[in-house]
């Protein structure tokens, strides 16, 4: 362990690291304590990549999962997990879970997990957008496939679901069915689905010469508490919409809770289409008109083509992009006249 390597660790000079060491009274108690932490944290990661090497007998991928509010009460994270899971266990594969911060992707190069001597493939569950970081990854030379993104770059595996259609086919329904005043809430715009789906419900917007006012373009994060918030908005207008699209079920079942909350019904008063089809969508009191979209079987095919890459039994890049399904149920009703 080298005490350059432990001063980039913990963000201090060499000289610090060398006085720590040598127990010098000196040295500032918060520096002492970012030393040995990352002294610490060298060591437990020179353990867990030294041990398997020894005893390593069945490949090891890592799912990388960028960490956001409730991660493990997501519905995609848990589905992305299921469809990984299941894949693994049928091809006898291990998977290192690692949730990297969601802005900052840095640590993706200097986790332990992620060393190429110990890993054989990396499945990324999303990059929000982060793409400089993920170049750097794949120049590490380890295979790799990544996924809710469908990007045209031919250094890039990549498998996800059409969003913007999918955003496209909602927009359809909506105005098929007598609706003028739509309004959206929509995802994570660092995250190409948020924005896929966006681009897909103004475009069909446009196409149809409907006027779509800015106010009526707000963005939850596919967040409870932000989608909350700006479903008051909505709701508070004069003019207010007569049907809200929003790009998940979470934030679609938000929606509902502020309108019943001011005395107005869903659908007649204000009908309401979500994105994801959550199981509790279904059975919600009010059963969701929503988008249903492959998570589980996007991470099932996922692992697949990345254990075919790593044994060549595929070209590269692999670009793939599977299709969605409108779930039509109680949330959304015809406007007549």
């Amino acid at each position: 362990m080298k005490i350059s390597e432990i001063a980039r660790k913990a963000g201090v000079s060499s000289m610090v690291v060398s006085r720590v060491m040598q127990g010098s009274p000196t040295v500032k108690r918060a520096d002492r304590e970012r030393v040995e932490k990352a002294i610490s944290r060298l060591k437990l990661e020179t353990a867990f990549i030294a041990a398997p090497r020894k005893r390593k007998t069945r490949r090891i991928f890592g799912l990388i999962v960028p960490r956001f509010e409730d991660i493990f009460h997501s519905f995609y994270a848990t589905e992305v997990i299921k469809g990984v899971s299941l894949a693994a266990s049928r091809l006898k594969l291990d998977i290192v879970f690692h949730v990297s911060d969601r802005q900052k992707h840095e640590d993706w190069l200097t986790s332990a997990s992620l060393d190429p001597d110990y890993i054989d493939g990396v499945l990324f569950a999303d990059i929000n957008g982060d793409m400089p970081q993920l170049k750097k990854v794949i120049a590490k030379n380890i295979p790799h496939i990544l996924m809710n993104n469908y990007i045209e770059d031919k250094t890039i595996n990549c498998i996800a679901v059409d969003n913007f259609k999918a955003a496209v086919n909602v927009a359809e329904y909506l105005i098929n069915r007598g609706h003028v005043k739509i309004a959206t809430i929509a995802g994570d715009l660092s995250t190409q689905a948020g924005k896929l789906r966006l681009d897909g419900f103004t475009t069909c917007m446009k196409k149809h010469n409907l006027n779509l006012p800015l106010k009526y373009v707000k963005v939850g994060h596919f967040l409870r508490s932000p989608a909350r918030r700006e479903a008051e908005k909505l709701i508070g207008f004069a003019d207010r919409p007569t049907a809200i699209f929003a790009a998940s079920d979470v934030m679609a079942m938000e929606a509902i809770d502020v309108i019943r909350s001011k005395g107005l019904r869903v659908p007649e008063d204000i009908s309401v289409v979500g994105f994801d089809d959550n199981p509790l969508a279904a059975y919600s009191f009010i059963p969701l008109t929503t988008v249903w979209q492959p998570i589980a079987e996007m991470g099932r095919q996922a692992v697949e083509l990345l254990n075919q890459i790593i044994d060549n039994k595929i070209k590269q890049p692999v670009k793939v992009l599977l299709d969605t399904k409108l779930i039509k149920r109680a949330s959304c009703a015809k406007l007549e006249g």
